[in-house]
């Protein structure tokens, strides 16, 4: 199964040359899932070969422009290129309002519904349950409401071991059950358990995107044991009171966040415009937690 995210936008409150704001884009099973939408991210999804037109869920951590101004353009040109799906769309209780109003004075009516989901940054919430994947949002300590969002995916069937059931002939109609842990009686009577022909599928992964916040321990518990954990790091750690004026994390604090939820990879973003280079931000956080690599724009992280 796919499980991979790629980075559309890695940058702050501004874009810079070769950096735009924040978005990503889950493949998970090859349903597609765009968390944040900063300006440009339509121009990225072109640049890198990623079809709007495959996103049915787009996930909104907060109503600061650098991760959200993108999302009317977004819309509209769904809407222009004729989509005719319901978009389901989770973020901020006051987004659906920003929405309504752009499109009441453009004369906009979409083609398309969009189906709101109101997310709550006081608490955490399942707000996505399918075959592939369970998501729920993180509350997190940013100036303004705001939640990240655990995609967790969902425990696959037990593996077969096809050369042995045809080996002693068993029938393809029992092959499902075989998937959901049955045993095998052959016609003689004779039982063969289910862990002789299938095996076990492979763990759970879960990804992790914590949008802004100050380093706070009442998330580190949801995200304890995560696979891959992206965090912002907005800053270098001698700019720390910068980072805790304005609500965020510097690379040093992401990466001991990371020791702190053993997390298996950390992916650090989210950069000030200050930064033209990015090296001594990874520099510094790899000399806390060493897996950790830098969200560049265009590069997909398998999870």
């Amino acid at each position: 199964m796919k499980f991979e995210v790629t980075i559309l936008g890695s940058s702050s409150a501004t874009p810079i040359y070769n950096r735009n704001p924040t978005s990503q884009v889950l493949n998970i099973n090859e349903r597609l899932y765009l968390v944040d939408c900063g300006e440009g991210t339509q121009q990225q999804m072109l640049r890198f070969d990623i079809r709007a037109s495959r996103i049915d869920h787009i996930f909104i951590s907060h109503l600061h422009g650098d991760h959200y101004l993108g999302l009317i353009g977004l819309l509209s040109s769904l809407h222009l290129n004729g989509r005719k799906k319901t978009l389901k769309l989770f973020g901020p209780p006051q987004l659906m309002e920003i929405i309504d109003l752009q499109f009441k004075y453009s004369e906009t009516t979409l083609q398309y519904e969009i189906d709101f989901f109101a997310t709550d940054a006081t608490q955490s919430q399942v707000i996505v349950v399918n075959d592939d994947v369970t998501i729920e949002t993180i509350p997190l300590d940013h100036r303004i409401a705001c939640t990240g969002f655990l995609f967790r995916e969902k425990k696959r069937l037990r593996k077969l071991l096809k050369d042995e059931l045809e080996r002693i002939g068993v029938p393809i109609e029992l092959y499902t059950s075989l998937k959901k842990g049955a045993d095998y009686t052959n016609p003689k009577g004779k039982i063969y358990k289910n862990d002789t022909l299938t095996t076990d599928s492979d763990a759970p992964k879960t990804y992790v995107y914590c949008s802004d916040t100050l380093f706070n321990p009442q998330y580190f518990k949801q995200i304890s044991n995560v696979d891959l954990l992206y965090h912002e790091a907005t800053f270098l750690h001698n700019m720390l009171d910068r980072a805790n004026e304005t609500h965020h994390t510097t690379a040093l604090q992401a990466a001991e966040i990371a020791v702190q939820v053993n997390a298996k990879k950390l992916l650090i973003g989210h950069f000030s415009a200050r930064y033209k280079s990015l090296d001594e931000l990874l520099e510094e956080a790899q000399s806390v937690f060493p897996n950790t690599a830098l969200a560049i724009e265009g590069k997909t992280f398998v999870i």
